[in-house]
């Protein structure tokens, strides 16, 4: 299990659950410099990120870029893969498709959170998983031309109405490829499952990422998640991805980034 660390480059999801703000450099010699693996960054398009200075940044910071998100589609266009316009739809395929053609080159992969929009209004939550299934299907069968894993995150219940718990999510993602994978957000998962580490091992070689926090958002060990049965249960799945901070900057960021990296050495060492 490897350590990483988020950092949003989106000024309209300010407030959110991201250790790093708006400057990418200094997050990312940061992040060097408390022993973090990789970054996952979040931009409000594409276009924002400069591919050669970001290759830049981590050959000198020795850092991968583990996952792009793709979160800023909402937050700041509007865009969901179930809304009822069928114009919005194609905008936010065409908008992960540029982040796919964007992480391949870096072996990241692409997160597909927020942008799966919600049943409402003339959108039964029937036809919204039908949409999101055939929009997954589509970037998932694109992505894997390109080796990019599209990360699935299953949201809580005040955020999304289609897919909340892990036992929601397996039969929808036994119809998708297998490049398609469960991000474990365990802060939605504090707030919809029974037991995180029972779902967890009911997923098994089906999660392909891990975002670490505590119960009430902030930096893991600043909550009340139990986290050493979590990581047990890790092991026993063998799990070897990222295990990535993304949690409210409290107090500040470099703090927050050295609270997380100091409970993720403790429950990795406890396994010694």
């Amino acid at each position: 299990m490897k350590p990483c660390v988020t950092v949003s480059l989106v000024s309209e999801a300010r407030g959110g659950p991201f250790i790093f703000w708006d400057d990418l450099p200094a997050a990312c010699r940061t992040a060097a410099r408390l022993g973090y693996a990789a970054i996952e960054v979040f931009p409000h398009a594409i276009e924002a990120l400069d591919a050669n200075q970001l290759a830049q940044l981590l050959r000198e910071n020795q850092l991968a870029l583990a996952t792009i998100g793709t979160g800023g589609g909402w937050v700041k266009h509007k865009l969901t893969l179930t809304s009822s316009s069928a114009e919005l739809r194609g905008r936010a395929r065409e908008f992960i498709s540029a982040f796919i053609d964007f992480a391949a080159p870096f072996g990241a992969a692409v997160i597909i959170g927020s942008m799966q929009g919600r049943a409402e209004g003339e959108i039964s939550r029937a036809k919204a998983l039908e949409f999101l299934g055939e929009a997954l299907n589509d970037l998932a069968a694109r992505a894997a031309k390109k080796g990019v894993t599209i990360l699935y995150e299953h949201l809580n219940r005040y955020e999304t109405n289609l897919l909340n718990r892990i036992e929601d999510v397996l039969p929808f993602l036994d119809g998708l490829p297998a490049n398609v994978r469960i991000l474990a957000d365990l802060f939605h998962m504090n707030i919809e499952e029974a037991s995180i580490a029972d779902a967890i091992r009911a997923a098994g070689d089906r999660i392909g990422h891990i975002h670490f926090v505590d119960s009430n958002r902030r930096p893991a060990g600043l909550g009340h998640t139990d986290f050493e049965p979590i990581f047990a249960v890790l092991r026993e799945i063998k799990y070897e991805g990222y295990i990535s901070a993304e949690a409210f900057p409290y107090p500040d960021s470099d703090r927050a980034a050295e609270q997380t990296i100091r409970v993720f050495r403790g429950l990795v060492a406890a396994e010694k």
